[in-house]
């Protein structure tokens, strides 16, 4: 699959199997996040990857109980450093490299941004001076959603100047 048919072909999945990932997929996540591109390459970001049944069903109230967060394989928070300026763009870049390459490995993930910050630092032992950037769910989809409509290139893009 070439990288703009992945592109096309990703959707958020919030219904996953009850299998668990094998852990040679799993590593081919991370690596993707560890080949992604920052900020004079400083690669300043942790991922935490949760698996522990108990607290993922912790994660699911620290995000606003959305029940879908608790069925997926694992769950993998993007941390990021505060001290650096481009923390939060370079950890996107790095999630949303794990998110394509789920795809091609045919796995689902969903982009998790509404979660109460405190309590995620304070269930996966996050030190204060470290931002959680966002959560990304990752399980074996047990669905397979068309895809949602988007703007065009005309309604999104101008050349040279804001229109």
């Amino acid at each position: 699959m070439g990288i703009f048919d992945t592109i096309k072909d990703r959707r958020s999945i919030r219904t996953y199997k009850s299998e668990r990932i094998p852990q040679e997929k799993l590593e081919k996540l991370l690596e993707a996040a560890r080949l992604a591109p920052s900020a004079a390459n400083r690669q300043n970001w942790k991922f935490i990857v949760v698996e522990n049944e108990q607290v993922k069903k912790q994660l699911v109230t620290a995000c606003n109980n959305q029940a879908f967060v608790g069925t997926a394989s694992h769950i993998i928070a993007g941390i990021g450093d505060l001290s650096q300026k481009w923390h939060q763009v370079d950890l996107a870049i790095a999630l949303e490299h794990i998110v394509l390459e789920a795809v091609e490995l045919g796995l689902g993930t969903c982009w998790i941004g509404a979660f109460n910050e405190d309590e995620v630092k304070r269930l996966l032992r996050i030190p204060q001076d470290k931002k959680v950037v966002a959560l990304l769910t990752v399980g074996i989809p047990d669905e397979s959603p068309t895809a949602r409509p988007r703007k065009t290139l005309e309604e999104i893009m101008s050349y040279n100047e804001y229109t």
